[in-house]
């Protein structure tokens, strides 16, 4: 938190790194929150579960004198990847990967009492996109949409258990008609519009939590709001124009 903010901690793998790239969910949140809360980038490509829990004290040290007003966290894509002959790779299996799931959840709700958690499930992929995608320096890797499918519908069915606030990914991008060329980079990692749709989840779920305070944009106060002789001067000329909740600039009007 630096000079009041709150803290927005975005928690996960190559979804979460990546989600400043190319028109990202992580840099939309950063505009919608802009001048309100401080959204911070804990993405971290290839990793599962296992390498989640493994650093989670670190990430989330209990003892910081700042703790997270609200972390969004996602593991599961690499977990899902059918297990290497070699016994190597990040596949985890089903159970393990719920158990990791509870460990984390159960850190980051111990942080503090106002620390607001929301998890993402699996979202789906483009079997094909992904096979022509995938680089050669790679060993065969096996990810089928299916098995998305059980990895998300375990994590929504943790978080009822829970009660923590979760966007079911693998469902909600699936009601697009057109989501397996609209919503991808490369069959898997997000595009713009694939990233609308996880900003879209995540607005409804801060806007319908029954949290105090409220962490959806439109309820929290904008940081320096209070009018000045220094803004911008009005058409007539004798007063001056507060734009500072001003949101002309976005191509879509969150909610």
């Amino acid at each position: 938190m630096l000079g009041g903010r709150p803290l927005f901690v975005l928690f996960g793998s190559s979804i979460v790194q990546y989600s400043f790239s190319n028109g990202g969910w992580g840099a939309a949140l950063a505009d919608i929150y802009a001048r309100k809360a401080d959204i911070l980038l804990r993405g971290y490509i290839g990793w599962n579960t296992r390498r989640g829990v493994q650093v989670m004290d670190k990430v989330f040290p209990k003892d910081s004198a700042v703790q997270p007003s609200l972390v969004i966290v996602y593991f599961g894509g690499n977990d899902s990847i059918a297990a290497h002959s070699s016994g190597l790779g990040p596949h985890v299996p089903l159970d393990e990967y719920i158990g990791n799931m509870r460990k984390i959840a159960e850190h980051l709700k111990s942080l503090s009492e106002k620390t607001r958690v929301i998890f993402l499930s699996c979202p789906p992929l483009n079997e094909e996109m992904l096979r022509n995608s995938t680089s050669t320096i790679l060993s065969e890797i096996v990810r089928t949409n299916e098995t998305c499918r059980l990895y998300s519908d375990a994590c929504v069915a943790l978080c009822k258990e829970m009660n923590l606030k979760v966007v079911d990914l693998w469902h909600a991008m699936q009601k697009r008609e057109d989501w397996m060329t609209a919503c991808f980079t490369d069959g898997l990692h997000l595009s713009e519009e694939g990233s609308n749709i996880v900003v879209e989840e995540i607005l409804k779920v801060l806007k319908e939590a029954e949290w105090e305070p409220c962490l959806h944009w439109k309820a929290m106060p904008t940081e320096f709001a209070e009018d000045s002789p220094f803004d911008l001067v009005s058409s007539s000329g004798d007063a001056t124009v507060n734009p500072s909740e001003w949101t002309i600039h976005r191509k879509i009007p969150w909610d």
